[in-house]
């Protein structure tokens, strides 16, 4: 393919000419990925003080000033600066046409004096950052690398199987009806519509409601329903749709969310959640690899540190989601953000003497940290708005503080490891680096970054409200009212009033591919019952020859 971004006339036509040359497409690529990786390489040393002194940065080719965001020119090794247009300069004096951000990536042709935009660029600068982050990722226990990121290319067959399909003219977006007071149910099959690895796994016919068990289907299979659910949003029909079947089997399933008055969506989330486990391939009680254990699953860490004599009780506990107090570190509600309320969460907090005593020493004065100790590729926040003092449901309120929350999350601060390690640094009087990962060891900070992609809104008040979501598509953001769907700005979610946020991971972790247990104990069970079949095949026959040999003895007896 000459030209990767679909012939648009509107497009460089100079970057055209250079990749209608397989040998200089190639050589500016090959330029392209060594900027990219020079630079991801250099931020990975660059982050911790005992390496600063060993790199230089680059110097401007035409002043020498030191540049702390260089351009390389992307046919020769020279860097110069922006701001003084000395690449520009550069470009001009030696015929030369494109330039690159070492940061962002962006090319720049000076011919047509613009940025341009080319699918190919990004996906180059997308895995060469990634295979530099991995080469930088070395497990403490194993003392391996990560498993290395391979992108998808169709083998014989696949290609064989794609060639015979059709495409579907979908747009993956189609709003719900609200089956009476349902919004609860809508915003939250929204969510899971925009969820990558939800819809990945339903759509890739992982779970296929025609091949589904027949007493399971008859009965509540809810991930039947899910892939009902994704085939309907991807099919040619962009008119609302009624999940009617999801709500009665969630309703026989989960009476606390039955009926037609007004229910909460994040209980409903924790049903569904349930269900969807429940009927899953791969479901278990221990280390399930269900796709919802797959997708939400983290290990909570509860940390309980005797004040007296300092040793520490850790207890790991399983989590689905985070609900979070709407209130800051210094327990009010004004100012608050996602990351107030997260330091809030892991903030140390005095327990009361009667709640535990020291198996060491006996005393009862302790305090109690919670930490993430594993995160979950799908981050699911809730805000606990809705604050009941008593018993009584008519005394409670709804809480309308706003909560300011990014659309980039970097979860390292709140996780297990690197809190422990800022401990000890705090303890040895060593002063902290300034990123975000205290040891190298602990792997870089995109292991821990995360992109929001659902927000769950609930506006009014608490026993007349009504539910709304913002949902990312194909890097558009859209909000579902029921069945409108309407196109919206990521300014106007970040802004809305947030009831539950959902966040993915940005690099997902990747293990070596290994057959599933219940694949591997299902083909046991298949070569098992050949073996039985062989069995009764050879009784059979050893019972049809003796049979044999006692006609031909009666025979003999007669003559």
């Amino acid at each position: 393919m000459a030209f990767e971004v679909d012939g648009d006339p509107s497009r460089c036509s100079h970057l055209a000419a250079i990749f209608g040359d397989h040998a200089e497409r190639k050589a500016l690529l090959n330029r392209y990925e060594a900027v990219i990786q020079w630079n991801a390489s250099r931020l990975q040393h660059f982050a911790y003080p005992a390496k600063r002194r060993k790199i230089a940065p680059p110097e401007c080719c035409v002043c020498g000033t030191l540049l702390s965001r260089a351009y390389a020119c992307l046919h020769c090794p020279a860097a110069g600066c922006w701001q003084d247009g000395h690449i520009k300069q550069h470009l001009q004096d030696t015929g030369h046409d494109f330039c690159a951000d070492v940061k962002t990536g962006y090319v720049f042709c000076i011919e047509c004096e613009d940025f341009v935009y080319d699918a190919t660029f990004e996906r180059r600068q997308k895995l060469t950052r990634l295979a530099e982050e991995e080469k930088a990722t070395v497990f403490e226990a194993s003392k391996r690398l990560r498993e290395p990121f391979k992108p998808w290319t169709p083998d014989t067959k696949e290609q064989a199987a794609l060639e015979g399909t059709i495409a579907t003219p979908c747009q993956g977006r189609r709003g719900l009806l609200n089956l009476g007071q349902t919004c609860y149910m809508n915003v939250i099959l929204q969510s899971f519509i925009a969820n990558p690895l939800l819809r990945n796994y339903y759509l890739s016919d992982k779970h296929n409601s025609r091949l589904c068990r027949p007493q399971q289907t008859q009965v509540n299979c809810t991930s039947c329903e899910m892939d009902k659910l994704l085939a309907e949003v991807y099919s040619e029909n962009s008119a609302p749709y009624g999940p009617v079947d999801f709500l009665a089997k969630t309703w026989r399933a989960s009476t606390e969310v039955s009926g037609y008055a007004q229910h909460d969506a994040h209980e409903f989330f924790i049903a569904a959640l349930n269900q969807i486990h429940a009927t899953s391939r791969g479901s278990t009680s221990l280390q399930c690899i269900c796709i919802i254990h797959s997708t939400f699953a983290g290990l909570l860490q509860s940390d309980v540190k005797c004040e007296r004599c300092g040793k520490v009780a850790e207890k790991t506990d399983p989590m689905l989601d985070i609900s979070l107090e709407l209130k800051g570190e210094h327990g009010h509600e004004q100012d608050l953000t996602l990351a107030s309320c997260l330091r809030r969460y892991t903030h140390p907090e005095k327990l009361d003497p009667n709640e535990y005593s020291c198996v060491k020493c006996g005393k009862t004065s302790h305090t109690k940290r919670m930490s993430i100790r594993k995160l979950p590729p799908v981050l699911s926040f809730q805000f606990k708005r809705f604050e009941h003092k008593s018993a009584d449901r008519s005394a409670a309120r709804k809480i309308e503080a706003p909560v300011r929350f990014p659309a980039s999350l970097n979860m390292a601060p709140y996780t297990t490891l690197v809190m422990h390690k800022q401990e000890l640094l705090k303890e040895s009087g060593n002063a902290p680096p300034a990123t975000l990962i205290p040891d190298k060891t602990l792997g870089p900070e995109a292991l821990y970054e995360y992109d929001l992609f659902a927000v769950v809104c609930h506006e009014g008040q608490i026993d007349n409200g009504h539910y709304t979501c913002y949902a990312r598509s194909h890097d558009e953001w859209y909000r579902y009212d029921d069945d409108k769907v309407t196109h919206a700005t990521l300014s106007a979610c970040l802004n809305s009033q947030a009831y539950m946020c959902f966040y993915v991971k940005r690099h997902l972790d990747y293990k070596p591919y290994m057959t599933p247990s219940y694949v591997v104990t299902r083909e046991q069970e298949a070569v098992k019952e050949k073996e039985r079949e062989r069995e009764k095949e050879k009784e059979k026959e050893k019972e049809a020859r003796m049979k044999e040999v006692d006609v031909d003895e009666e025979l003999l007896a007669v003559i």
